[in-house]
């Protein structure tokens, strides 16, 4: 939902440096600490700076007897909605124009026969298994969801937690328009009197004084730990008194390091690994309202927001992607793009959450997401509200995937002998 994504480039480097300056000493440090593409956090913390972790060959060639259920899915069906939005982003690109072009072609009743969904992925797709660099196939399956806040426009008594825009003083360099080594790599942070760049504020600086941001509140909300929790999914909507709803959805962050409050309250002994889910942390945090900030400014990373439209037409689509196209509850996964190409059918097989009944379904990749590094790595969004969220805090599961692509459209350097 164009979540807190790709890791970030963090400007902490580049302290008391000027802007040129900054730049030039500091691109391979850049490089070496391996924070890569397009939104924002986790990144590896400033005292253990760590290369991200090269995938290699992650696609094998499979057949489609190696996909677990696949010939017995009869709710392949689903999955065409998404399937078309995907097209929608993909159709006119090199090697996707067939397969997109035959998926608008199917008619109602072939869309509601499975067997002819099937019939149709197998004339013009070809699967590939997704593996790790030691040709392992298992990895790790989360979820995330939409949540829904309470809130207003103006503060109230109960609405005190503001939802902040982009501040207008959150400098974004993007590197790789001055190195082209470092294209897609980028740093935050801010300028100081004599035109140095220094690193962006961090959250608790960020708490303590917001108003030096001169960034515009787009909402205030109810629950502080429901508001962090918007932050790292990324996307949302604000319930107003009067019952109407502002979906908003990431637009920047301050260029500082992710840390999971979930491992400070295990470190801490507050809680377990077993205990530290979403609800978990939503418990705890109820329980201990006092401490509630202290917890919080522990991640120093913060994220700004944008109010995204409504489509008057669907109120209730989801919110959009980094594919650019709404995601689909149950049928939308984030993946690593260096794996898995965006807009790609991946077929799933895992279980639901902690549970071992199997979850063998077809989804289309349609995000992508900060923790979600690797080749045999999702995230399952499941869509919106309470019982969504409930699924997507409750979802920590192993499995394998393939992703299945027009063969015209398969990057051949990333298919191992």
């Amino acid at each position: 939902m164009i979540r807190p994504t790709s890791n970030t480039a963090h400007l902490t480097a580049f302290q008391g440096l000027s802007l040129l300056k900054a730049l030039t000493a500091g691109a391979s440090a850049v490089l070496m600490a391996g924070c890569a593409t397009t939104e924002c956090p986790p990144c590896a913390a400033p005292e253990k700076p760590a290369a991200a972790i090269q995938i290699v060959k992650p696609l094998k060639l499979a057949s489609w007897s190696d996909l677990p259920g696949w010939t017995d899915d009869k709710t392949l069906t689903e999955a065409i909605p998404a399937q078309l939005q995907s097209c929608n982003a993909l159709g006119k690109k090199t090697g996707w124009q067939d397969a997109c072009n035959a998926a608008r072609a199917l008619t109602e009743n072939q869309r509601k026969d499975p067997a002819a969904v099937r019939a149709y992925y197998q004339k013009y797709y070809q699967p590939y298994q997704l593996v790790q660099n030691d040709g392992t196939g298992n990895g790790l399956f989360t979820g995330y969801y939409e949540p829904l806040l309470q809130g207003a426009k103006q503060p109230t008594g109960k609405a005190r937690y503001p939802i902040y825009g982009v501040p207008a003083n959150l400098l974004t360099i993007e590197l790789g328009d001055l190195f082209p080594e470092l294209k897609g790599k980028r740093v935050r942070g801010r300028l100081t009197d004599d035109n140095k760049v220094i690193p962006y504020w961090t959250r608790e600086q960020i708490e303590a004084n917001p108003g030096r941001m001169n960034a515009r509140t787009l909402a205030w909300v109810d629950d502080p730990i429901e508001l962090f929790f918007l932050q790292i999914q990324g996307s949302g909507r604000v319930q107003m008194p009067d019952g109407s709803r502002v979906r908003v959805g990431y637009a920047d962050q301050n260029g500082q390091p992710y840390q999971s409050i979930g491992s400070v309250l295990i470190k801490q002994g507050a809680l377990t690994k077993d205990t530290a889910s979403m609800q978990g942390i939503q418990n705890w945090a109820r329980n201990n309202p006092a401490k509630v900030q202290a917890l919080l400014n522990a991640n120093p990373s913060y994220v700004f927001f944008r109010v995204l439209p409504t489509d008057p037409n669907n109120p209730d689509a989801g919110p959009p992607g980094a594919l650019g196209v709404p995601l689909t509850p149950g049928r939308s996964i984030a993946i690593d793009p260096r794996a898995t190409p965006l807009g790609a059918p991946v077929w799933l097989d895992t279980s639901y959450p902690n549970t071992s009944k199997p979850m063998q379904r077809l989804v289309l990749a349609q995000d992508t997401g900060g923790a979600i590094k690797g080749a045999v790595r999702a995230d399952f969004f499941w869509g919106f509200g309470a019982e969504a969220g409930k699924e997507a805090g409750r979802m920590k599961q192993t499995g394998q995937m393939w992703t299945l692509l027009p063969p015209a459209a398969v990057p051949a350097d990333k298919v191992r002998n």
